[in-house]
């Protein structure tokens, strides 16, 4: 037996609470390795980096799953080291990633990954799981698995909406004549991003917003906005609902979301005439947050045509999850990407601390899924002339993922200037984020039928959605592939942002944080967007 994953000590706000009942039976799900990951890889590059002989040739379904399915020597040797241990029902799950999944007493699950299995709880919420602090397999099986879980992955904390709500204000008594240096609105940013009010005109271009934490998306609330703030837009302007997980979107002020509503808003609101959907992701995952946000994208992967672009606006920190399961997701997104699916994500509000604002962490702390390389994470601004960086934006450097070359050259000359500042505190050689920014300061939304102001990168994320969404509709009326995996463009392309060079440090962990420099920073990434320039550097002009 080898050692296959493991953590030195239980992590912080969980506590240990002793060993379960050895009949107890645990639901296991065990990712296999895909026949090809590194060829899935170079293929998403070859259909992402600009001047390919391959650039737009996006992979289907099934050509992505003759690399990502594992080979039929790994179904059976599993099978078969399960069966050795008493566990017969076995099912093969067909998803991105092949899984077999069964359940088995806790006695066995020890004797199985040779372990000792124990319940801890969450403190600050009281959930409850089955874990345990290291797992082992046969050292001829390692490379069949990739992970198991549940095992070492410690994400009973409810993952988190990247805003702030504040300043709540009746319809009535809100002045819409607010400077946009206080209240960003569409308006305000169809100013300063270039972004346009015409109409999409393709019916096959869709942004998906997925939702969580009942957090749901409102309806009236929509059509209040529009009257409100996009009024050459007609106000019954709507969207399509799905839902996994037992997801549900009732209707109600009481129901009202904030986080959805600012998500649906600044998606309908401002990629106008995009087909958008808002997919309810239900309380019915299982043991932790990383498999809500698997079956998130699993659910777009398995589509024959998948929407072109999904902006979320949740994450969590990345030590929540062990090396090998933020993996399995990163390739799951990866597996999109090549699929032609921009993944968009705000970069998180914690500043220098990740997810969450933390002044006492003894290191920096890097959000999920920022340092995934295979998506676009989105750091925060705020004022106009100039647009400033702002101190909740999350950014900095992944503890698991190395930096992607895409980004070397943007990111190496902000490490020299740094020099040893912060030294040991964050890894050096990971991935690097945010990519990009946009405002995320005061902005307008409606909720419950009042208005309400927003801060938050969750802000910023929709708002740079919309425009990728607004690029591709006049891709696909120009009959060329859409954007799909953006980085490479964007990184390639660096004169479409305007460069933020001042404001506030994301400041965190006891520390000042980075601070927006000339050039990519952890703060605001390369800048914030135009949308002509971007349409320039898709091949397009402002006609077409």
């Amino acid at each position: 037996m080898t050692v296959h994953e493991s953590r030195a000590e239980v992590p912080s706000h969980y506590a240990r609470e002793g060993p379960p009942h050895p009949e107890t039976l645990i639901d296991f799900r065990i990712a296999l390795t895909s026949m090809n990951r590194n060829g899935l890889e170079k293929a998403l590059y070859d259909v992402s980096v600009p001047g390919s002989p391959l650039y737009g040739k996006h992979l289907s379904l099934e050509e992505v799953k003759s690399y990502t399915s594992a080979s039929t020597h790994s179904v059976m040797a599993v099978t078969e080291l399960l069966a050795e241990y008493g566990i017969t029902d076995v099912q093969l799950e067909n998803a991105v990633h092949d899984y077999l999944t069964f359940s088995a007493p806790v006695h066995a699950a020890n004797d199985l990954f040779d372990t000792d299995f124990h319940s801890f709880v969450h403190v600050p919420s009281g959930k409850r799981a089955i874990r345990t602090l290291q797992y082992s397999v046969p050292k001829d099986l390692l490379s069949h698995i990739n992970v198991v879980h549940p095992t070492t992955s410690f994400d009973l904390a409810t993952p988190l909406s990247v805003s702030i709500s504040y300043g709540k204000r009746s319809l009535e008594s809100s002045n819409l004549n607010s400077s946009c240096a206080n209240t960003i609105t569409p308006q305000c940013l169809q100013d300063l991003y270039d972004i346009p009010t015409t109409p999409a005109t393709q019916s096959s271009n869709r942004i998906a917003v997925p939702g969580m934490i009942d957090y749901w998306a409102q309806y009236a609330d929509l059509e209040a906005f529009l009257a409100r703030l996009r009024p050459d837009m007609p106000s019954n302007t709507t969207f399509s609902v799905d839902s996994i997980d037992g997801g549900t979107n009732p209707q109600g002020p009481e129901d009202a979301g904030y986080e959805a509503n600012l998500d649906i808003q600044y998606t309908v609101g401002m990629a106008t005439g995009v087909n958008t959907t808002f997919i309810s992701i239900g309380p019915n995952y299982t043991d932790g947050a990383a498999i809500g946000f698997l079956d998130i994208v699993e659910y777009l992967y398995n589509m024959t045509v998948p929407p072109q672009v999904m902006s979320m606006s949740y994450g969590y920190q990345e030590w929540w999850l062990t090396q090998s399961q933020a993996q399995q997701i990163c390739d799951v997104y990866m597996a999109l990407g090549a699929r032609g699916v921009s993944l968009i994500f705000g970069s998180g509000d914690g500043c220098v601390s990740g997810a969450e604002r933390n002044d006492t962490c003894t290191e920096f702390l890097p959000a999920f899924p920022g340092g995934c390389p295979y998506i676009t994470s989105v750091g925060g601004t705020y004022s106009i002339n100039p647009e400033l960086s702002t101190n909740f934006s999350s950014g900095g450097f992944s503890g698991y993922f190395a930096r992607p070359s895409y980004q070397e050259q943007a990111v190496a000359p902000f490490l020299e200037n740094l020099g040893d500042t912060y030294a040991g505190l964050f890894n050096a050689s990971g991935r690097g984020f945010p990519d990009i920014s946009a405002q995320s300061h005061n902005v307008e939304i409606v909720t419950g039928g009042e208005t309400v102001y927003i801060n938050g990168t969750s802000c910023s994320g929709p708002i740079f959605a919309s425009m990728v969404a607004l690029v591709n509709d006049r891709l696909i009326a120009a009959g060329k592939p859409v954007l799909g995996f953006l980085n490479p463009f964007l990184y390639n392309n660096t004169q479409i942002f305007t460069d933020i060079t001042a404001g506030l440090p994301n400041a965190g962990c006891g520390t000042g944080g980075f601070n927006a420099t000339s050039g990519w920073d952890p703060i605001t990434g390369l800048g914030t967007p135009n949308f002509l320039l971007m349409l320039n550097a898709a091949g397009l002009s402002g006609d077409d």
